[in-house]
């Protein structure tokens, strides 16, 4: 069988493994719909009055769609990793001619079709529930923003790998993960606007791959309000590329390195 083959046999069984996990399903797709229902319905934005959720409501699509980029792929290619740790079963996988970057690139592509689904909804609710007036959705716009969805999926399944090659347990995982992702969700230009931080900590969020994502996402998707602003032209944005290419680069490093991490057995 080929690398293709091997690859694709993989993550079909990883997708029908998803598949069969009703609860995970029903939350993987159900939580975002929770949180634009809290934030984008019910607290909604008061972009004149200062303080956080300040900004319009398209600003926040990239917080939105980072919630699922982030905490998905940790959280499960990380318990995948160590379910397979605790279960003897790179074992048996090193008795197939499938690699560790094999069955690693397998999970990522499964993951990046869930999320993928998933940030498909969370783009037509936004458009639903607050209108289209501040996101430019164009085809050539949403290809872009499928590029750096991907990207930052493959980034954080790298990293999913690592912490379920170094946890303990399933539970050390989802600990680890947990622990690792809130401080990045709110501390990478998503959802809090680098202007209500300190002055000394902004240089830090430029450490994190998910300030590339969001400030990428956001300057292809979010046209400014009407406060003489010109709304930004489809595909014609300055930044994006610088964006995308920094989470292009961290994304192998961080996929080589889930690839390093996970058990060698051979």
């Amino acid at each position: 069988m080929s690398a293709t083959g091997r690859v694709r046999s993989e993550a079909s069984a990883a997708w029908r493994s998803f598949v069969r996990r009703r609860t995970a399903v029903f939350f993987t797709f159900f939580f975002p719909v929770i949180l634009i229902l809290i934030f984008a319905v019910l607290v909604q934005t008061n972009p004149t009055g200062g303080g956080l959720f300040a900004e319009p409501p398209g600003y926040y699509l990239p917080g939105y769609l980072a919630v699922v980029v982030l905490f998905t792929p940790l959280s499960r290619v990380g318990s995948e990793v160590a379910r397979h740790r605790e279960g003897n079963r790179f074992e048996k996988l090193a008795t197939t001619p499938l690699s560790r970057a094999e069955w690693l690139l397998a999970h990522t592509l499964v993951n990046v079709a869930i999320i993928g689904i998933a940030g498909l909804l969370i783009l037509g609710l936004m458009a639903l529930v607050t209108g289209t007036a501040s996101l430019a959705l164009g085809p050539a716009n949403l290809a872009l923003v499928a590029a750096f969805v991907g990207f930052a999926v493959a980034l954080f399944c790298g990293l999913g790998a690592v912490l379920g090659g170094l946890a303990d347990s399933q539970d050390g995982v989802i600990a680890a993960s947990n622990t690792i992702a809130l401080p990045l969700l709110f501390l990478s230009d998503t959802f809090v606007t680098p202007g209500l931080l300190p002055a000394w900590f902004r240089p830090a969020m430029n450490l994190s791959p998910l300030t590339y994502f969001a400030r990428g996402v956001r300057e292809l998707t979010y046209r400014m309000s009407a406060s003489g602003a010109e709304p930004l032209a489809e595909a014609a944005l300055a930044g994006w590329e610088s964006n995308l290419a920094v989470l292009a680069v961290l994304t192998v490093v961080f996929f080589a390195a889930g690839t390093y991490a996970i058990p060698r057995t051979d």
